[in-house]
């Protein structure tokens, strides 16, 4: 048994910090997917051409493959979860001939959350409690190092969605274990979404078809995914590493401006590359996945920003805590609280650490504030106040979801504050702002904005006004994408790949 305390020396994750606690880590490489499972799972996949059952085994013993490939052992803890769901499902969906269900319920809920704070939460919850009992002079506990298994957090929140679309009598259970065992582990969103709704995809577990256009399609989607995770997310996040890692008595103001800025873009670029390549995968595989990110950086409140950030996130929290608690339904008060209790629920989700937990009462409390006469007045104001304060407003909360520590996040916004101690000569913008990630950066502000799909509708109408085959021009458009700028996107990134780097998606660690 090994002790820990709060001072114990933060393990690394793709280069960054993210939980205070040491935990083993196999890791899923993308090169691994890109380049040798998918190849393969497709293979296999289409071989049976009439044989829609046979298929879905094949999708199976692939996700599982995939998760103990990464996790090892662990894979256990996911077929427990899955078993044990499977079984509520029924037990709830019987309980309703005869009662509310509530008690059948509570029990379900009770062991999903019981498990995910076993795993996630017990070194946080063991340490702040020593913290605690040192200030008192009394005995602290010891505990072993428990291991954070990749994306327990999806997994338990699939299963709950599940158990509560059948407790509100949305959809029956699934009374096959394999089809629910697919729903729960299909390798695509497993370990970082999106949150699919059982309802959503319950029909396409038994019937869906893959026709070549929405094939083309799903590689399409795959490789837009792999361009903004490889040649955007991990070129900018290069220097955030660097700049984050400088001591804080040496950072300056615009060396600091430069670290948050290209987290800000390389968090948006990893986590919606993760989301492309999941909905473009699920395409190849006839399934269709919810949306998950709508260009949030163009917000002009956080509210709006909620509404298209981590949609498959934040419309969970929305239906099934949100909602329940009363939603905007009742008092101010009560509305206020429901808010902040929600935002306080997703910084912890993602992960335990009293940085996260900041980082959702950081944007709970925005989200509160918006809803007075006067922050009104600055988001339905002119458009570009508006989204200076959002984006103001997310940048500095990055700070503390990336920053290993809190007196780390705060001397880094003090820095951002224009109240640096760095003389500038140790660290200096140019040490990282190279021609290479100079033009990466340009061209992630231009993608993390609706430019190209704006200027494609503009073009659209222009010749729909001049009768020039509008229809057919697009097509042309879209086939020289697919036969020409997608395969030269994936060489690059294969190119990348090639080097051996391991750079694990941001989200793979909740």
């Amino acid at each position: 048994m090994t002790r820990f305390s709060p001072s114990a020396p933060r393990p690394r994750f793709g280069g960054r910090a993210v939980t205070p606690y040491p935990y083993t880590h196999h890791g899923i490489q993308l090169r691994f997917i890109s380049f040798y499972f998918l190849p393969v799972v497709l293979a296999l996949y289409f071989s049976c051409v009439t044989f829609g059952r046979l298929r879905n085994w094949i999708l199976l013993a692939a996700s599982l493959f995939f998760y103990t490939w990464g996790e090892g052992e662990y894979v256990v803890i996911m077929l427990v979860s899955i078993l044990a769901n499977y079984l509520f499902g029924i037990w709830i969906y019987k309980a309703h001939e005869r009662s509310n269900a509530k008690r059948q319920m509570a029990v379900a809920i009770t062991f999903n959350l019981l498990l995910l704070i076993i795993f996630k939460y017990t070194n946080f919850l063991v340490a702040n409690c020593n913290t605690v009992l040192s200030e008192f002079g009394l005995p602290t506990m010891t505990v072993g190092a428990v291991h954070l298994p990749i994306g327990i957090s999806f997994f338990t929140f699939h299963c709950i969605s599940y158990l509560m679309d059948i407790y509100r009598r949305q959809t029956p259970p699934q009374m096959s274990l394999p089809n629910t065992a697919l729903y729960i582990s299909l390798f695509p969103q497993l370990v970082a979404g999106p949150i699919i709704r059982y309802k959503d995809i319950a029909s396409q577990i038994t019937h869906r078809t893959v026709g070549l256009e929405r094939f083309s399609q799903g590689i399409n989607r795959f490789v837009i995914g792999l361009g903004k995770k490889v040649l955007i997310a991990n070129v900018v996040g290069l220097p955030a590493d660097k700049i984050f890692a400088i001591p804080s008595e040496h950072l300056t103001t615009p060396v600091a401006w430069l670290g948050i800025l290209c987290y800000t873009l390389q968090i948006y670029f990893d986590f919606s590359g993760y989301s492309d390549m999941a909905i473009g995968l699920g395409h190849m595989f006839g399934f269709k996945f919810m949306e998950n990110f709508n260009y949030p950086y163009i917000s002009r409140s956080i509210q709006e920003f909620w509404r298209r950030w981590h949609i498959s996130l934040s419309t969970w929290f929305r239906d099934y805590l949100y909602i329940p608690l009363g939603g905007n339904r009742c008092s101010q008060s009560r509305m206020y609280f429901n808010l902040v209790t929600v935002f306080f629920l997703c910084g912890l989700w993602h992960g335990a650490s009293w940085n996260f937990v900041i980082w959702g009462m950081f944007h709970g409390l925005f989200s509160v504030i918006e809803r007075f006469p006067l922050a009104k007045r600055v988001t339905q104001g002119p458009r570009l106040i508006a989204h200076a304060y959002t984006l103001l407003v997310v940048m500095v909360a990055w700070v503390f979801f990336r920053a290993e520590s809190l007196p780390v996040a705060l001397s880094y916004i003090k820095a951002m504050a224009g109240f640096a101690q760095g003389s500038g000569v140790e660290w200096h913008v140019g040490l990282f702002l190279n021609p290479k990630v100079a033009i990466v950066l340009a061209a992630a502000l231009i993608g993390a904005t609706p430019v190209i799909p704006w200027i494609k509708g503009l073009r659209t109408r222009v010749l729909a006004m001049r009768r020039l085959g509008p229809v057919a021009l697009d097509d042309g458009v879209e086939a020289l994408v697919s036969l020409v700028v997608m395969p030269a996107v994936f060489i690059l990134c294969a190119m990348s790949l090639a080097s051996g780097t391991h750079n694990p998606f941001i989200y793979f660690q909740f």
